[in-house]
């Protein structure tokens, strides 16, 4: 049950469609609900959006971008800046909002906010900074300037499994290239985007520069979205399988595609690393946010002669975690965002178990209400194991050892997807080679998290297309335009 406090939180929340800057109720009328994860009961219900009401969000965001793109950036800045200010105000009621909906634990849902926030200032001081260029043509014939516009009007799908940083992490710097958007957040976790669209109306954001549709029709109403000829941009995080299909409707229209999709992260040991540290890394790479993100280790890859004292310390570790509502003090695992995850974990574990594999610790739902499955830790895996294969998304720690270099390597890359890799060793010259070795977008040497709005985040392969993020994230949202001049001395 609620509490007071969680009482009044939710009530304040918004329930309705944000388009050019009102809040609405669905055409047809049609509300989902939202549900606590750790209880199984509802919290909220909020307004679904129809196919109409999608194109009306589009609407209003091609009716604001004109305006928009030519807003002086300092303004722009400003904007974002506020939102900045506003959002570390409210970070309290954000972070509570993000652990009813979604399950993390409060103290992961207050990181969550600070890490969602940093996109907010990063990108406002992006937007005053883009640069062109002038110069003369190799022939001396003309002048050749070099511009920057923004893309045109956006949308942009943010999952359940980060409902702030992955608002945060799209909006921003489509905001400070001068873009307008319309923003489908995930039916699980939509409260947290509305809360925050709410903070961009008190910042000062003009009616149909971001525009907010929840919806349990995500199929229709994207695909309206994405064939509409007035749409110049899309961004999506999620599967690699959904964004495939989004990638086919985008092609109807040549879109700007920003896809950031699955991944199957390995976590490299070698018999030199420290292992205390390796531990420490292993712990944040897996259990973060309960191991449902893009970024978790999926496959702990260790070199043999140290892989049973890894094990050793790593299932001492995991015993000690609590499982909760993540509420409640001390509590550092949450529940999964629903029971499709809790039936994939166990058959995922169950597979490699019988395949061979030692079960450490863990290995089994939790009993009682809500998604609880209990963290879980795995050594000696067996090849051919689907865990190996398959995104996790889920608490469990699998350990496969290795006897060389490249072994590791070849293992590490035994896989569709290339969104980041972790590596622990003392090796200078080791390290050096695991980079250029390895086939990620992104790599943490020594470090277990890697996830910075400083830095370009994205993947390679099936892990998808694109930087969020960083110098890059901006210019995902610009296009380029050439100008030949004459030259003004003849």
């Amino acid at each position: 049950m609620t509490d007071t406090r969680e009482t009044e939180l939710l009530a304040h929340v918004p329930d309705g469609l944000f388009i050019g800057g009102r809040w609405r109720a669905a055409q047809d009328g049609d509300e989902l609900a939202v549900e606590d994860p750790a209880t199984g009961e509802v919290v909220k219900r909020i307004a679904s959006a129809t196919v109409a009401d999608g194109v009306a969000a589009l609407d209003a965001a091609v009716e604001a971008f004109p305006a928009w793109a030519v807003t002086p950036a300092r303004e722009r800045a400003e904007i974002l800046r506020r939102a900045f200010d506003l959002l570390q105000e409210r970070k309290e009621d954000i972070a509570l909002l993000m652990t009813i909906e979604m399950g993390k634990p409060l103290t992961e849902a207050r990181g969550e906010v600070a890490y969602g926030g940093e996109f907010l200032r990063w990108f406002s001081e992006a937007a005053a900074h883009l640069q062109g260029r002038y110069g003369p043509n190799p022939e001396g014939t003309g002048r050749m300037i070099v511009t920057q516009h923004p893309v045109g009007p956006c949308f942009l799908i943010t999952p359940w499994n980060f409902p702030l940083a992955m608002a945060t992490r799209k909006i921003a710097p489509a905001l400070a290239a001068g873009c307008t958007v319309v923003v489908k957040p995930a039916s699980l976790t939509p409260l947290t985007t509305l809360a925050f669209a709410r903070i961009l109306e008190d910042a000062g954001v003009p009616p149909g520069v971001v525009n907010v549709v929840t919806t349990s029709s995500s199929g229709p109403v994207s695909e309206a979205i994405i064939r509409d000829p007035r749409l110049r941009k899309l961004s999506f995080t999620g599967s690699t399988q959904v964004g495939r299909l989004l990638l086919e409707q985008a092609a109807h229209g040549v879109l700007r595609t920003s896809m950031e999709l699955g991944g199957n992260a390995p976590f490299v040991v070698f018999d030199d690393a420290d292992l205390d540290r390796a531990v420490d890394g292993a712990m944040a790479a897996k259990f973060r946010n309960i191991g449902q993100a893009c970024t978790a280790a999926n496959r702990f890859l260790v070199h043999r002669p140290v892989a049973d004292e890894f094990a050793r310390r790593v299932t001492e570790r995991v015993r000690a975690l609590r499982t909760g509502r993540g509420t409640l003090d001390g509590v550092t695992i949450g529940p999964l965002i629903d029971d499709r995850a809790v039936r994939k974990t166990g058959e995922l574990v169950d597979d490699a178990v019988r395949r061979g594999a030692t079960l450490r610790t863990g290995g089994a739902p939790v009993d009682g209400p809500g998604t609880f499955y209990a963290a879980t830790v795995l050594s000696d895996v067996r090849p051919g194991s689907a865990i190996l294969a398959e995104e996790i998304f889920g608490p469990v720690l699998a350990i496969v050892p290795f006897d060389d270099e490249d072994e590791a390597v070849r293992l590490a890359n035994d896989t569709e997807y290339g969104l980041v890799s972790y590596v622990y060793t003392q090796s200078l010259a080791r390290g050096q080679r695991m980079i250029e070795r390895l086939e990620t977008g992104m790599m943490g040497l020594n470090v277990g998290v890697v996830s910075n709005a400083a830095a370009p985040f994205g993947g390679w392969k099936l892990s998808g297309l694109g930087r969020e993020g960083g110098a890059e994230g901006i210019h995902e949202y610009l296009q380029t335009k050439y100008t030949l001049t004459a030259d003004p001395f003849a």
